[in-house]
């Protein structure tokens, strides 16, 4: 038995589980989001207060771990955007060693893509698709990896994610149109750096908090229901119409819709919602499906590799 935990620019990310011949045997996850990336793309460091939520988070996970599940016998701990751009990421590594134990690997774009791509298709048991194009909205970046079940045939990391535009783009709450309309247009810029030669017939799959929690709410659900959220199709056309209305919310408002699945990511939701209908956009989707897999699901294919 192994965990795997994903430091992430918004949350913090841990799952127990064992590699079996079908994917990944899961026995617990547990989600924090102490927002490490607050701050990070216009300061370039780590926030002192973000650091310590995180510090506590990492110590939290470790009591679960020693006390619930002695069973495990590693622990894989990744970081992700929010550390690899960070200026003062050494003396956040180093500050971690010595109040956890863990030792943490960052990172580069190109193998959270990867991690990704393998750890979405480990949560999605129910295609028949011969090929994939996995969509990753982070806090401070956004993966897109394109392959088939057993092949990463091409992959990208974008400088975009919900924390990083809400930041850079969407200051005023709620947005001004003339945000959203910036936000939209540097989007499709970034989407445009990158050409992938997809195959005709592709599905297309969408991992992380923007995706799960649209999905939740479009279920109608009170809180998170893996199995229920796993394989759930989200439309474009509906996708658009939800970013008319959910814009036009404040942070507050939109917590009130949904306390328990937008509870952390209240103010970054919209800026999630713009990156994953500009994908859509760009690449001429109308449905996207949605996975519970991710890095951590990733990490433990990994190790089982090595």
């Amino acid at each position: 038995m192994k965990a795997a935990i994903d430091i992430g620019s918004n949350t913090v990310l841990l799952l127990v589980g064992e590699v079996v011949s079908t994917g990944i045997y899961v026995v617990r996850e547990e989600q924090r989001i102490p927002r490490l990336g607050k701050g990070v793309d216009q300061h370039k460091n780590l926030d002192e207060g973000s650091i310590s939520r995180v510090l506590d988070v990492l110590k939290e996970y470790k009591t679960i771990l020693e006390q619930d599940h002695p069973e495990v016998t590693e622990v894989i701990v990744t970081a992700t955007s929010a550390v690899r751009d960070a200026e003062n990421r050494e003396a956040f590594l180093k500050e971690v060693s010595e109040e956890t134990g863990f030792k943490v690997r960052v990172l580069t774009g190109d193998e959270e893509a990867q991690m990704t791509f393998f750890g979405a298709l480990s949560a999605v048991d129910d295609s028949d698709a011969r090929n994939f194009f996995v969509l990753d909205i982070g806090g401070g970046s956004t993966e897109l990896a394109m392959g088939s079940k057993d092949r990463l045939m091409d992959f990208h990391s974008f400088d975009m994610g919900c924390v990083r535009f809400k930041e850079r783009f969407l200051v005023h709450n709620p947005p001004f149109q003339e945000e959203i309309i910036e936000c939209r247009e540097e989007i499709q810029r970034l989407f445009s750096k990158k050409k992938f030669r997809a195959p005709r017939e592709i599905e297309a799959i969408g991992v992380a908090g923007t995706a799960t929690s649209l999905a939740a709410i479009d279920l109608q659900l009170d809180e998170f229901e893996n199995d229920a959220i796993s394989g759930h199709i989200i439309r474009r056309d509906k996708l658009s119409k939800g970013i008319e209305v959910f814009s036009l919310h404040t942070y507050d408002q939109l917590l009130e819709l949904s306390p328990k699945l937008l509870k952390g990511r209240q103010d970054i939701f919209l800026a999630g919602l713009l990156i994953l209908e500009g994908f859509m956009k760009y690449h001429d989707i109308d449905e996207i499906k949605v996975s519970t897999g991710g890095i951590r699901h990733g990490a433990l294919l990994s190790s089982k590799k090595d």
